[in-house]
């Protein structure tokens, strides 16, 4: 199994320092791999720097896509974090 859903970042100033950061340690609490794709970039989510480099801002659509055996648990808590960010 493989987990895969789409979110479109809504918040303002898309995924800067401190969204950013939230992501980074959330990816973090899971074994699995995450991967976070866009138009132009590979995301590796548990690497703030990755997150930062990949300029994700308001109205990308990010494609989420989670192996491993905490998968469904990992892509429950990112979608929900990735749809509720702060601005």
């Amino acid at each position: 199994m493989m987990f895969e859903a789409k979110v479109i970042i809504n918040n303002e100033t898309g995924l800067h320092a401190r969204p950013a950061a939230e992501l980074a340690n959330l990816s973090g609490k899971f074994q699995s791999d995450i991967r976070m794709v866009t138009d132009t970039a590979e995301i590796l989510p548990k690497s703030i720097i990755s997150i930062l480099t990949a300029g994700v801002f308001k109205g990308t659509e990010v494609k989420i896509i989670i192996n491993g055996e905490d998968e469904e648990e990992a892509g429950k808590a990112l979608v929900n974090l990735l749809n509720n960010l702060p601005d």
